[in-house]
């Protein structure tokens, strides 16, 4: 049994969601395939857009949806099977009206170890036609950037 160390984040008020690292998750090196990492950070996404009331559900009723135009990760260490990971995310300024940004930082609870850090930049698509799009009221609302997450991003910046 394994005892969970105390996670520290890059930055404060983070959404964290948890995942076990499944079979079909490890790769012939016998660890997490890059690949899952980028999709445990799309369902790190979704359950943070889900919790601010904008599950993929209403996404589609409002004919809006946020599309990747970038993703930069780096790989610091390697899950394997049997692991427990924690997604945290936080959502960061766009630099537009129709864009927002995401950070993502994954940890192993049982050592403390930040396996994964990662940004993406979405912006607003009509689902219909693929175009961008402003946001609607709703995303305007939902997708609030965190006054804490605002002062540590601009502390990180004056470093």
């Amino acid at each position: 049994m394994s005892i969970d160390c105390a996670l520290i984040w890059d930055l404060p008020s983070p959404y964290l969601h948890r995942l076990d690292v499944a079979a079909n998750d490890i790769d012939s090196y016998q660890h997490v395939n890059n690949a899952v990492y980028v999709e445990w950070l799309d369902r790190a996404a979704w359950a943070h857009s889900s919790a601010l009331g904008l599950p993929v559900t209403r996404c589609v009723a409002l004919d809006r949806g946020m599309a990747v135009v970038r993703t930069v990760i780096t790989y610091r260490r390697a899950a394997v099977r049997g692991d427990r990971v924690v997604v945290a995310t936080w959502l960061l300024p766009g630099d537009t009206k129709m864009r927002v940004r995401r950070r993502f930082q994954v940890q192993r609870p049982t050592d403390g170890e930040t396996l994964v850090r990662a940004e993406i930049d979405y912006a607003c698509i009509e689902l219909t036609t693929g175009r961008p799009a402003r946001w609607p009221a709703e995303f305007q609302s939902g997708y609030h950037i965190l006054p804490e997450v605002m002062t540590a991003q601009a502390q990180l910046a004056a470093l």
